[in-house]
């Protein structure tokens, strides 16, 4: 799939599920990472919640104690990398 085609609308989607469990992996594993990394607002690959999601990034940024996240987005040619120090 070429981005024209998910600019327009017709590219994958993720579901309810999908969100509700990259953002509980997201503040399970990922966010104690990012607050010894000093991270404040970024995009972050989703493969850290299975390979399924390898295709798929999350925006996120800093709100109060934590982070939320902003938005998803589909990039086929997005790739990880670990947070680990």
């Amino acid at each position: 799939m070429n981005k024209r085609d998910l600019q327009a609308g017709s590219g994958p989607e993720l579901d309810d599920d999908d969100r509700t469990l990259i953002t509980q992996v997201f503040h399970e594993e990922v966010v104690e990472k990012l607050k010894r990394m000093g991270a404040r607002i970024g995009t972050l690959n989703c493969a850290f919640a299975g390979k399924r999601y390898r295709d798929w990034t999350l925006h996120f940024r800093s709100s109060g104690p934590g982070f939320e996240i902003v938005d998803f987005e589909y990039d086929e040619d997005s790739r990880g990398f670990s947070l680990d120090p």
